[in-house]
């Protein structure tokens, strides 16, 4: 993507991870939701121009996601795509590529939440590995479906490949991309999903878990306590829980802290770092 599209896809990638930062939201029916957008604005093209035409005001076009789709996706999701059409885009075609990539970012983020993001990563990698081994699996999976019938039978195959075998957003993510590969190759799609689950590997996420909301002054002391762990910044999901009973609870991967809001967070940080 080239100027004006760039800067738009940046910022909704700032919205999404703002949104998914209240762990309340689900980021798999996000997922979902976006990915139907992607398949809708991939096969109407006269209404993905419509919602990038530069002459139309950012209001008209976000009215528009409403009266259409207002009624088939959550508040989350309509809102996000609501801000994305109200930015500028160079092509209308970059609009539709920023909600797919959206729709796995999400994905992924529900792997994150789960602790499972490295075997997500893991796994489309491995996948990979075995369609370039495989003449035959590769021709299957990357044959023309030329109808619904051709794609339900692809998307059956893979179940079957990977069901029981890989996490269930690595089987999402996989199948959307063979039924829905929207002119890449199957290796190109590969490649694209393994550098977003890479990227949002290196991005060290805590859930904080508080009775009340945190003070900026605890949210720094926190972060600062973590940062010194781990020797990278923390990006901190905040959620509040009244059962936590005035403490706090962070919870990153599998690794979780318990202690008060004030005065324990530096005696945790010390400890795990012994």
């Amino acid at each position: 993507m080239n100027g004006a599209s760039r800067e738009a896809l940046a910022s909704a990638r700032e919205r999404l991870d703002a949104l998914t930062d209240n762990t309340s939201v689900d980021a798999a029916k996000l997922a979902e939701e976006l990915a139907a957008v992607t398949t809708l604005l991939d096969r109407e093209v006269s209404l993905r121009r419509a919602l990038t035409d530069p002459a139309q005001s950012s209001e008209a076009k976000a009215d528009l996601v409403r009266r259409l789709v207002g009624g088939q996706l959550g508040g989350e999701s309509l809102d996000l795509v609501s801000g994305m059409v109200r930015s500028r885009w160079s092509r209308s075609r970059d609009l539709v590529d920023a909600i797919e990539e959206l729709a796995a970012s999400a994905d992924l983020i529900a792997a994150q939440r789960a602790g499972a993001l490295d075997d997500v990563e893991d796994e489309v990698f491995r996948f990979g590995r075995i369609v370039s081994s495989s003449a035959e699996l590769r021709a299957a999976l990357t044959a023309k479906a030329a109808h619904q019938g051709a794609r339900a039978a692809q998307a059956e195959l893979l179940r079957s490949l990977l069901g029981g075998r890989a996490n269930p957003v690595t089987e999402r993510l996989v199948i959307r991309l063979v039924t829905q590969p929207r002119g890449r190759s199957l290796e190109a799609g590969l490649e694209a999903l393994s550098k977003l689950a890479a990227d949002r590997r290196s991005r060290v996420v805590a859930v904080v878990t508080s009775a009340v909301p945190l003070s900026d002054q605890q949210k720094q002391r926190l972060s600062g306590a973590l940062a010194r762990i781990y020797g990278r910044a923390v990006h901190l999901n905040l959620d509040v829980d009244p059962s936590v009973l005035g403490g706090v609870t962070v919870r990153i991967g599998d690794e979780v802290i318990n202690g008060s809001i004030a005065d324990r967070l530096d005696e945790a940080a010390r400890r795990m770092a012994g």
